[in-house]
């Protein structure tokens, strides 16, 4: 008997699968990198000014690759580009376990888009990110998104809990702080490696039927108001990479990664329930009330955390900002792809994704120096008031859209 081919239901059904499950692996890997990176480049001899250059050159490598997957994806095809950045993904995890001389650390940081922010948003997310629309009818695609998000905070969830690997590790007679964190980026590597065979398995359905070389000029504008206003909001996102974060945390209140890690997988694990309550909450109030009324509060939790007198009190509100903080990630995908036509939308992910990797590529090095000269706190700070410039921002620019999610 010939098997029966999967119809482009079922076949729709089974790319968002292995779609998930690649995006887990690599956000388990970007988790676990982020929360380690500042705390391996430390023991590794280098100060918060060169942490923020290294944090910045990688994110800068991210950005570069979000600008170019957009035209690329479509000439080369998804998967084979999917591959590829798996796979540079993992080379820069192992070439950071060794921390070569911080000349060579800048190159290998860019090339293997080495993520400090301890989130994955890259330039596999942003193809990604483009195929999701497809797999699913307009009606329940932002519920799609928001499973989409669940599955990587659960990865980034698991990625902060295996940072706590290290401490572990040094407990093992002649095992050095150094090594630890070694095996600790050698097994990042290994993670985001892992993605790479998934993607050869997807269906020719993925790939773009009718790809388009530009935007319409509708498109453009809209697609441009968007880039202006996520690269305020990225700017200020990169004064707050895990890297940094867990670095502020050792420095204010003396922990290691045995309390970072479970504090990373708290926060996490508070991001993936957001995205579950953020759909809800957009089909009752709409995707742009639900991005702005939910984000600008987590601004206002961010700005108090160094004024806390406790590690107690600081993770308290930490964690109560990251059950807000990530609620526009799946509305904001929904509303940027429901603004442009299908075809444009591997050109509008590319482009909107560049700028928020763009503007997270700037502000680590300025962190990091803020840091050094001023206060320890200031990026904090300095971060949630240009979130909040954003918010306001995004409401009035786009507060009389209409979109057909919203019909």
């Amino acid at each position: 008997m010939i098997p029966r081919k999967p119809g482009p239901i079922e076949a729709g059904r089974r790319d968002g699968r292995v779609i998930l499950a690649a995006a887990f692996l690599r956000a388990a890997a970007t988790a676990m990198g982020g929360v380690l990176l500042g705390l391996h480049l430390g023991a590794s001899g280098f100060g918060a000014r060169a942490i923020g250059f290294i944090v910045g050159a990688g994110l800068a490598g991210n950005a570069a690759g979000t600008l170019l997957v957009g035209p690329l994806a479509d000439r080369f095809g998804r998967r084979w580009i999917l591959a590829v950045l798996a796979a540079l993904a993992a080379g820069g995890g192992v070439a950071v376990a060794f921390a070569p001389p911080f000349p060579l650390l800048l190159l290998v940081a860019f090339v293997g888009m080495v993520n400090g922010m301890g989130r994955d948003r890259g330039a596999a997310f942003a193809l990604e990110q483009a195929m999701i629309p497809a797999t699913a009818e307009s009606a329940r695609r932002t519920r799609r998104f928001a499973s989409y998000s669940v599955v990587s905070d659960v990865g980034h969830a698991f990625g902060s809990l295996a940072a706590g690997l290290p401490a572990l590790l040094r407990e093992t007679p002649g095992m050095g702080e150094v090594a630890s964190y070694r095996t600790g980026f050698l097994l990042v590597g290994l993670l985001s490696l892992a993605a790479a065979p998934l993607y050869a398995t997807l269906s020719r359905g993925v790939e773009s039927s009718s790809p388009t070389r530009r935007l319409t000029p509708a498109s453009r504008r809209v697609v441009g108001r968007l880039a202006g206003l996520y690269s305020i909001d990225s700017l200020a996102g990169g004064f707050l990479t895990t890297a940094l974060l867990s670095y502020w945390f050792f420095r204010r209140f003396g922990v290691d990664e045995s309390a970072l890690g479970p504090l990373f997988l708290f926060a996490r694990v508070a991001n993936a329930a957001s995205y579950v309550l953020a759909a809800r909450l957009a089909e009752k109030i709409g995707l742009l009330r639900t991005m702005v009324f939910t984000h600008a509060p987590s601004s206002l939790l961010l700005m108090a955390v160094p004024f806390a007198p406790t590690f107690a009190g600081a993770v308290a509100l930490f964690l109560a900002r990251e059950l807000l903080v990530e609620m526009d990630v799946p509305t904001r995908q929904a509303y940027t792809m429901a603004l442009v036509r299908p075809e444009e939308r591997p050109r509008a992910s590319s482009v909107t994704n560049f700028v928020r990797t763009a503007g997270w590529s700037v502000a680590p090095a300025l962190a990091g120096h803020l840091m050094m000269a001023t206060a320890s706190a200031a990026p904090l700070v300095l971060g949630g008031a240009v979130k909040l410039l954003y918010d306001a921002a995004l409401y009035v620019s786009f507060r009389r859209e209409r979109i057909a999610e919203e019909a």
